[in-house]
Formats: structure tokens, sequence, C-alpha cells
């Protein structure tokens, strides 16, 4: 193969969404809505892009791990991906495999599968293989900072956007407040939509169970990152008193976690972050673990990536929706009567405008 696939340089850029006022979890106040735009540029002038959340958390170091990694790179061919992992994996081993250095090691590995793509003029979940054409998807937001009628406006909306599944937060100081919400919310959507809720980890066991048993009558979907999300008796606990579907994975950055979640048959739903596990094969390898024990996929967040892989795989169910980049790329996702559709174009299909994003280096 010719070195003009091999990447010569390297960008990073930062871009806002709009967010009129502050939003909140069980565990979290988000100020603001950004993102890290990585641009791979190869020798024949291609460009991978890839793109990572990061909110308002730690700007400097997760800029400082791409200063440091990105130089490595240098060199490589746009398919040369687990070679690149390998390389990363070795220079990240010092200071730790996880945290900001897998986020930077996955937005690499995401780069390089759009330019090689876009070299062979070929959409990413063609390359990988096809299941299916498409895939269901949620609206997910509800947050606990909302008033009740802003939940109700926004989950009204998915509906009226054909959308048959919402899922909001819980995790308030009193499980009650919780369930109130939860039942104003079964209203306003109806029977026909699926509801699920996520306590972003910001509960205890105790409080958990009792949410989850009174919350029986309203045919919640799932129940996802109720606890701790390293306390695997406390899930196999919850799963067997309160008998709800568990939903976990985001905040994973290898599958061990997902091995003792199924030892103690506490997991019913895996949900890959294909930035913090590490990338495309790493997001698939997870994901065909938890199909040799029967698990659904259903993955966090990032939809424009999310949407092709789950089509890749035998157990992939659906994804989750925000509309956080919509404004800022130039071919948001296709979503009708429910389901999301892949990009077509070539790579992941989707780029940042480029008048929305500030030079870091």
């Amino acid at each position: 193969m010719s070195s003009s696939v091999n990447i010569r340089d390297f960008k990073l850029y930062k871009a806002v969404a709009p967010l009129k006022k502050p939003i909140a979890d069980a565990t979290h106040t988000l100020h603001e809505i950004s993102f890290l735009v990585l641009r791979l540029q190869l020798e024949n002038g291609v460009i991978g892009e890839s793109y990572l959340l990061s909110f308002q958390y730690s700007p400097y170091a997760i800029q400082g791990a791409f200063r440091d990694l990105l130089p490595l790179v240098k060199g490589y061919a746009a398919y040369e991906t687990g070679k690149v992992y390998q390389k990363l994996d070795e220079a990240n081993e010092y200071f730790g495999n996880q945290g900001i250095n897998r986020w930077v090691q996955a937005a690499v590995n995401i780069a390089m599968w759009d330019a090689w793509g876009k070299c062979l003029n070929q959409p990413v979940g063609k390359l990988l293989g096809t299941y299916r054409d498409k895939c269901a998807i949620y609206g997910s937001g509800g947050w606990i900072s909302y008033t009740i009628d802003e939940l109700v406006a926004e989950v009204t909306d998915y509906v009226s956007r054909g959308f048959q599944a919402v899922k909001i937060k819980v995790g308030n100081p009193d499980w009650r407040t919780d369930l109130e919400r939860l039942r104003i919310v079964r209203e306003a959507v109806g029977s026909q939509a699926n509801i699920m809720m996520d306590a972003n980890q910001g509960m205890k066991l105790p409080s958990a169970l009792q949410l989850a048993k009174a919350a029986q009558d309203l045919n919640i979907f799932w129940f996802e990152e109720p606890l701790h999300h390293q306390d695997f008796e406390g899930y196999k606990a919850l799963k067997q008193q309160a008998g709800i579907s568990l939903a976990m994975g985001e905040r994973e950055y290898d599958t061990l976690p997902l091995v003792e979640l199924l030892k103690r048959n506490a997991l019913d739903i895996w949900q890959p972050d294909i930035l913090r596990i590490g990338g495309v094969e790493a997001w698939r390898e997870s994901a065909l673990l938890a199909n040799s024990h029967h698990i659904p996929v259903l993955p966090h967040y990032y939809k424009d990536y999310d949407v092709p892989l789950v089509c890749s795989i035998p157990n992939g169910v659906g994804v989750e929706s925000f509309d956080w980049i919509d404004p800022l790329i130039d071919n948001p996702m296709t979503v009708k009567d429910g389901f999301a559709y892949p990009h077509q174009g070539a790579g992941w299909g989707f780029n940042f405008v480029d008048d929305t994003l500030e030079l870091i280096f």
C-alpha cells in the first residue's frame, strides 16, 4: 500500500453546543456542552475526524494527553488501527491505560477509521459488515434540574418526533420525588412508549430498591447505573430483590466489569461508551462478549458512531440520542419513526462544520 495513506499531521479543536442554562443529574452539574474534535491528515490530503464529549471537565488534562500522544501516531497508515492501539497502550502504561489516555487512544482510533473509510470511499459500517440497515433509537435527557414543565415538554417532544422510548434522570435525595416524576412522564407519553430511568451512580442500594419496587406499575424498561459501577454485589442484590432490568457499561474502560456482572447474573443490557472503552475494535469486542451471554447492546451517547456499529453486531438493539452535535455537523443523522439510519457517506459520513471549531493546536 502506498505511503499516501500514512498519517502526516494532526489538529485538535473545540466546539461548543448551545446550552440555555446548567443541567444536572444525580452526580453532576453541567455548565457547558463542549466537544474536542480531532482531525488526522493523511499524506494524500484525506482528513479523518473524531470527537469526544468533554463538558467543562479537566480541559488542560485532556488537551495535554492529546499533546503527548498524537506525535506518536505520525507515519502510521490509516488502516493500522491495531498497531497504533498497541503503540499507545505501551506509551500509556506508566501513568495508566485508562482515564484520559484511553479517551485519546479511542479518538485516534475513530479518526483512523474515518480516514480509511474515506480512502476507500465507503462508510465504516459497510467495512465492518451489517446485520441490519437501521436500529431503534430513544430520546435521552429528563435532567433532575428540569422543572416539571420542562420535563414534560422534552419527553412529549421526543414522542411527537416519532421516538418510541424516553429516558429520564433519577437519584433525587428522596426517591419519592423520582417516582412522582416518573408517573408524570408515564402520563405524558402514554402507555405505548417505553420509559427508562438513569441514576448516574447516584443512589445507594436501599433507595434504589425502594424506587424500583414502587415503580413496577409504571412498566420501567430498564434501570441504568443505579449504584456505583463497581458495586457488583449491589447490582446482584438489586436484580434479585427488585426483578428490574439493569443497564450498565458507560463508565467502563475494559470488559472486566462486564465479566463480573455476568458472573452474578446482574446485568441485562450492556452500554459501552466508544471513547472510554478504546475505539471501534474494543467496542465490538465487548459487544461480542455480551452476545456470548445473550446480553443486548444499547451503547452510551455517541449515536453517529454507534448506529453503524450497532448495525454491525448480532445483539445490537438500539442507541441513545441527544441532539447536541446536530447543529455543529454537516450531515445530522436521519431519525424517523423511532429508528436511526447509518450515515451513507464515506468514513463516518459526517464532519464538524469549520465555522463551529476553535483551534487548540
